[in-house]
């Protein structure tokens, strides 16, 4: 079990480093370029919340997997805007054999499964797999059209795009989606949009949370994590680490509780375990925050929402307890591998760790924190002055 939870953290670690591959397209304050982690997690959360305008029989579980896997290819391979000419033969080929060896990494029966669920999102055949792509052909398109300001030649790409380029089968396949990125370019439909755009308001919102930073760093230690890539890592994390969870925990509704569970930090702000916080106070403004932020949605799926991510916060049930120990356990790994990080930062010792970290990595996967404690030991040995 050892050697395997070694792999599994080791495709884990492989993995932080989509957080740095670019793509060209930009949050929508226009900030930055969005990278293909944030971009991930964004799509898993277009999957979560349109399902009732687009699904058309779908599974939403598969979909937000596939979505979470799809782009890890471009740690390897890059990023191919659509827009630029490309050998796109040549550029399936490589993400094929950049699939296999990064899968590769894993224990061979996850392996197997994590490229199957990879080649069927490429092959675009299965009901899951089209509701996943048209997400895809439709989130980029939407972060250029509801941009401020817009950027032209991203406007150019979204016209031609849907003219005649990969956006163009919405018009069949997602009627909605084409309609309202017609109309925003000028062109009016007759066609409802309302349900599309009664829940995209959320969906523009949620972008925000590319721009909340966390006291964490990336494993590179070239700059500080942002709530989106975390949240799009730790969903990861809890599929590679399925099978560290207790009896009786659901995956799917522990992904979709990592997938919320920061979302409350565009109005609340982060709050960092090793930092001074004021447990209470934050605790009304997260609150005020998840009813503002999953207020923007239809009625009764804003109220799911807010019961999820309340349960979540409350750590009581056995999905919620997974889904706080994947929550506490991905920077630890993270700060090992970087030279302590936010430890450094905040000059916190392992007797913190064990309180901090350890008391809801043990309650929820024990087994992770019997694998992580010796090497913090170690780490903490090698520091003397982090001891605190």
């Amino acid at each position: 079990m050892t050697d395997r939870l070694s792999a599994q953290i080791e495709f884990l670690k492989t993995a932080d480093r989509l957080k740095t591959v670019e793509r060209a397209s930009t949050l929508l304050d226009q900030s930055r370029p969005e990278n293909s982690a944030e971009h991930s997690w964004h799509l898993a959360l277009y999957a979560l919340i349109l399902c009732p305008v687009n699904a058309q029989g779908a599974s939403v579980d598969r979909a937000i997997r596939m979505l979470l896997l799809h782009d890890l290819v471009e740690i390897v391979v890059g990023d191919h805007p659509i827009h630029e000419e490309t050998d796109w033969a040549a550029v399936a080929k490589a993400e094929r054999a950049a699939a296999v060896e990064l899968f590769n990494i894993l224990p061979n029966d996850q392996a197997d499964t994590f490229l199957a669920l990879w080649l069927e999102f490429e092959a675009d055949e299965t009901v899951d797999a089209r509701y996943a792509k048209r997400l895809d052909r439709c989130q980029p398109m939407f972060q250029a059209l509801y941009a401020t300001p817009q950027q032209a030649d991203h406007i150019d790409v979204v016209r031609d795009n849907i003219a005649g380029g990969r956006a163009a089968y919405l018009q069949d396949t997602f009627p909605e989606a084409f309609a309202l990125a017609s109309s925003l370019l000028g062109n009016p439909s007759t066609i409802d949009v309302t349900a599309l755009t009664d829940r995209l308001a959320f969906l523009n919102e949620a972008d925000q949370l590319k721009r909340i930073e966390r006291a964490s760093r990336l494993n590179d230690n070239s700059r500080f994590e942002n709530s989106a890539e975390h949240s799009w890592h730790i969903m990861l994390h809890a599929m590679v680490l399925e099978d560290q969870a207790g009896s009786g925990v659901t995956l799917d509704r522990v992904l979709k509780m990592l997938l919320i569970h920061d979302i409350v930090e565009i109005d609340a702000g982060d709050a960092p375990i090793h930092g001074v916080v004021d447990h209470a106070v934050m605790a009304v403004k997260e609150q005020k925050a998840a009813e503002r932020l999953f207020g923007l949605l239809p009625d009764r799926e804003g109220q799911s929402l807010i019961a999820l991510w309340q349960e979540f916060e409350a750590a009581e049930t056995s999905d919620a307890l997974f889904a706080k120990a994947i929550d506490r356990v991905q920077v630890p790994i993270s700060n090992l591998v970087n030279g302590g990080g936010s430890w450094v930062t905040y000059q916190v010792s392992l007797a913190q760790l064990d309180q901090r970290v350890g008391i809801p990595v043990s309650r929820g996967a024990p087994g992770v924190w019997a694998w992580l404690r010796p090497q913090l030991e170690s780490f903490f040995r090698e520091h003397p002055a982090l001891t605190g």
